[in-house]
């Protein structure tokens, strides 16, 4: 049962790591011009971001306005993260003393 269930395992790691292999041999190359993240959307936010949000700064009018649901998520997720490392920190100080 043992060998059956080290097979298994072993079976699972190589599927994951040829699942990753492949999914990186599908990134574009990186550094060329016609990569995905050099469109259009980037050429906005720096011609048209002041204007339309009405920010003085414009990585401010970006973070507050075109992303903010974004930030406000990521913060969210921080918090959470945050309490539970202190609620388990908390809950591990006290075990050792108990007889």
């Amino acid at each position: 049962m043992r060998v059956i269930k080290n097979l298994l395992l072993i079976l699972l790691a190589l599927l994951v790591a040829y699942a990753v292999i492949m999914t990186v041999a599908e990134l574009p190359p990186y550094g060329q011009p016609d990569n995905p993240v050099h469109n259009q959307v980037a050429k906005r936010y720096i011609d048209e971001a002041l204007e339309e949000t009405g920010a003085l700064n414009m990585v401010t009018s970006i973070v507050l306005d075109y992303r903010a649901y974004d930030t406000m998520f990521e913060t969210i997720v921080l918090f959470t993260a945050t309490l539970a490392v202190v609620i388990t920190l908390k809950t591990g100080k006290g075990e050792g003393r108990r007889k």
